[in-house]
């Protein structure tokens, strides 16, 4: 992994902040470009991961504004074996694109497509997909209202890929969609919004205050019609109600949701929150869904937990066999969802409860005894300490050996010391 030094050195800038601005600048000259592509690969010749991370998220993220949370290693490579081998893949909210990157390790003849709001970390994107010499096309703009930036057309070359601005895109439907948004981000519908053919459908749109649904729905428009999709979100999405709860119905009736696994609390760096992955399909041959609860099954970090590659296993053998697991996976029937008015909230088909176990009554018994004699050995101390209290107002002595009396009386404790301590 580059460190944060070797990265503002290699890309030519002293201070972080600037890094957007010359890396831009250099990608569009062909020249410096290679020039640049040539530096990374002669310190850093593992392209199967982004290099820009940490990177990016220590120094550029808008957490507060933007919600920016980069998905970390564990979940990368959860996501992308769940949809497995692709020709064609969507990436909406990109950020630097180390969904998308993983994705092309393993399917390196694909095509590829990515959607990206912020100014920062769109150079990023495009400096990842040219240097693996990758085909793609970005859209650079917002994947909510559609408003357009910039677009962009990668088109592989000898070694890097040529890139180019274009004035439009294809509307493309894509065999997989992988998707990490920026969690409950406002938005901003309007009136006619409904009608829009991502929304229409699901009969309402995600409220004003979280976007989850919204960037759900438009991930799910970008899917072909035998496609596979898997989304990262905040578990609120599971059970919020009003027109959340009203598009999570229509998903379950459409029988577009496939699996609901629930990840583990603190995996991501600026957010300690636990999320979920929903695997969803357009086309499916039964109505059940798969339940995973996978949140107790992680590394504990110094910061953050970890999925570990036996984490990754776990959910991937269980999806692939669709099979109840005892406190970790259910097979739900749509009438069992239907029972429960749509919410999806993992614990109420998953009982991960483990009764606790009871010591023999032999123990129980020695344990009470062994209560019992701490208890008096506390009496006698204290009496002890009772015992040693004086006082030169005749009243409060008065009221001293009467709560001396009354402790020996109640505990059965013995006489102590007779130094007596002035008070």
């Amino acid at each position: 992994m580059l460190e944060n030094e070797a990265i503002n050195e290699l890309i030519g800038v002293d201070e972080s902040y600037k890094a957007s601005d010359v890396l831009l600048s250099k990608l569009t000259d062909k020249k410096q470009k290679i020039e640049l592509f040539n530096a990374f690969l002669d310190r850093e010749s593992d392209l199967s991961f982004d290099w820009f991370t940490d990177y990016f998220q220590e120094e550029h993220s808008d957490r507060k504004n933007k919600k920016q949370d980069f998905t970390p290693d564990g979940v990368v490579t959860l996501v992308s074996f769940l949809l497995g081998a692709t020709s064609s893949n969507a990436d909406i909210c990109a950020g630097t694109g180390g969904l998308t990157i993983k994705r092309w390790s393993e399917n390196k003849e694909a095509s590829y497509y990515c959607e990206e709001f912020s100014d920062r970390a769109l150079p990023f994107l495009l400096f990842n997909l040219a240097i693996r010499n990758i085909n793609a096309t970005v859209f650079h703009g917002d994947s909510l209202s559609r408003q357009v930036k910039h677009l962009y057309k990668l088109t592989a070359g000898e070694k890097y890929s040529d890139i180019q601005t274009v004035d439009s895109l294809d509307a493309d439907k894509f065999q997989t969609v992988v998707m990490n948004p920026p969690y409950s981000f406002k938005w901003n519908p309007t009136a006619d919004t409904i009608e829009d053919a991502r929304f229409k459908p699901y009969e309402a749109l995600a409220p004003k205050s979280k976007a989850d649904y919204a960037f759900l729905l438009t991930g799910l428009d970008r899917l072909a019609d035998n496609g596979t999709m898997a989304i990262i979100l905040p578990h609120g999405i599971l059970f919020r109600g009003q027109t959340e709860e009203k598009i999570r119905r229509r998903l379950i009736e459409l029988n577009q949701l496939e699996a609901v696994i629930g990840l583990p609390e603190k995996l991501f760096l600026n957010t300690d929150i636990p999320t979920v992955v929903l695997i969803l399909k357009k086309h499916r041959d039964t109505t059940d869904v798969l339940f995973i609860d996978a949140s107790k099954d992680f590394t504990k970090g110094k910061n953050h937990n970890y999925l570990e590659t036996v984490h990754v296993k776990r959910v991937l053998d269980t999806y692939k066999r669709w099979c109840s697991s005892d406190r970790y996976s259910s097979v739900v029937t749509f009438d069992d969802m239907k029972e429960n008015d749509f919410n999806l909230n993992i614990p109420r088909y998953v009982d991960t409860f483990e009764p606790v176990k009871v010591k023999p009554l032999a123990e129980i018994v020695k344990d009470m005894q062994e209560t019992d004699r701490q208890i008096q050995k506390n009496a006698n101390d204290f009496l002890l300490m009772l015992d040693q209290l004086t006082s030169r107002d005749p009243q409060t002595e008065k009221e001293l050996k009467d709560l001396v009396s009354y402790w020996r009386d109640k505990y059965g404790t013995k006489k102590g010391q007779q130094t007596r301590l002035p008070i």
